[in-house]
């Protein structure tokens, strides 16, 4: 394991390896503890100490790809094990597409070349036939400039929209023949429909997005968001959606993007959530943006840039689940 200096004052030096279960609660604490150190700076609140979500994540993304999470630690008698984790990288590779989830770097270890290191551990090999992307804040200057000398280059907002539709008509309805059917209905009870379900998402994804993420789907089921297909005419899929109670809409797909309006709405009309919906829209996904602007739903002020060397989803089409995971 490789070694760099601890910050100035400090006689403490870095090791880097692979991430391990234990490891979470720390990642997750150092995730909400850079982001509210460059974001109460301009004015935003702070996150809520109220982990359990994003400890959720990183146990997904650990499962499933554990070569790719990356903690860097140093010596501390007083913490489990001897050591303190100070920082942390973690990507995912869904067929041709690698992702670069999340990097976060304690502010006091900042600026010391810690994130140009961690991104190395975690980036494909050299000449490997995949597109690189991830997803980052404008706010971030500096992490935007590291990722784009790699070549995954800021191309388009990805827009945080949360609130209520006040005028659901703005979203449109779904079009006469187009059925949308639950995916529990689907899956069944005796694994064949699970299987079923997961072939036809896979060859709907493959087809607009070039690349299917089944473990993904898997996840987004185990933290209850409801999913539907959307069938054309004559039973093709054509388009589906997630739903949580807590109001998290999205991720979403469709063959014809205008129908990602009608899908949005559908989604809505079924829901009840505790609070405010809340879902991320690519720029490019216009046919569903301005229907939920005109719904009455509200932009949130700081958009995600999402970054690539080729473009990893056609995102006229396409909303992802968040910016941590396409």
């Amino acid at each position: 394991m490789s070694q760099r200096p601890g910050p100035a004052g400090a006689s403490a030096s870095i090791d880097f390896r692979r991430a391990e279960q234990a490891d979470i609660p720390a990642c997750a604490s150092i995730w909400r503890i850079a982001i509210n150190d460059y974001a109460t700076k301009m004015g935003q609140p702070e996150i809520p100490d109220d982990l359990d979500r994003i400890v959720r994540l990183y146990g997904h993304l650990i499962g499933t790809d554990p070569e790719r999470f990356v903690v860097a630690v140093t010596p501390d008698a007083g913490a489990p094990g001897g050591e303190r984790v100070v920082a942390f990288a973690v990507a995912v590779q869904r067929d041709r597409v690698w992702f670069l989830s999340m990097l976060f770097v304690l502010p006091e270890w900042q600026a010391r070349g810690m994130g140009r290191e961690l991104l190395q551990r975690v980036l494909p090999e050299p000449g490997a036939a995949v597109v690189r992307a991830t997803g980052t804040d404008t706010a971030q200057p500096i992490s935007n400039g590291l990722y784009a000398r790699f070549g995954i280059v800021p191309r388009m907002p990805l827009f945080s929209l949360t609130g209520l539709p006040r005028r659901p008509d703005a979203l449109g309805e779904l079009p006469g023949g187009i059925v949308a059917v639950p995916f529990d209905e689907i899956a069944g009870g005796d694994g064949t429909g699970h299987r079923d379900l997961a072939t036809t998402v896979d060859a709907l994804e493959r087809d607009v997005n070039g690349f299917s993420h089944p473990v993904d789907h898997r996840y987004l089921r185990s933290e209850t968001r409801h999913g539907w297909l959307y069938q054309g005419p004559g039973g093709e899929a054509i388009g589906y959606g997630y739903v949580s109670e807590s109001g998290r809409l999205g991720p979403a797909l469709a063959r014809d993007p205008d129908l990602l309006g009608p899908i949005l709405g559908h989604l809505c009309s079924v829901t009840q959530p505790r609070g405010a919906f809340a879902t991320w829209t690519p720029g490019h996904a216009d046919r569903a943006l301005v229907p939920m602007l005109e719904a009455g739903l509200r932009l949130d002020p700081f958009p995600v840039l999402l970054c690539w060397d080729d473009p990893p989803a056609d995102f006229e089409r396409y909303l992802p689940i968040s910016p941590g995971l396409l």
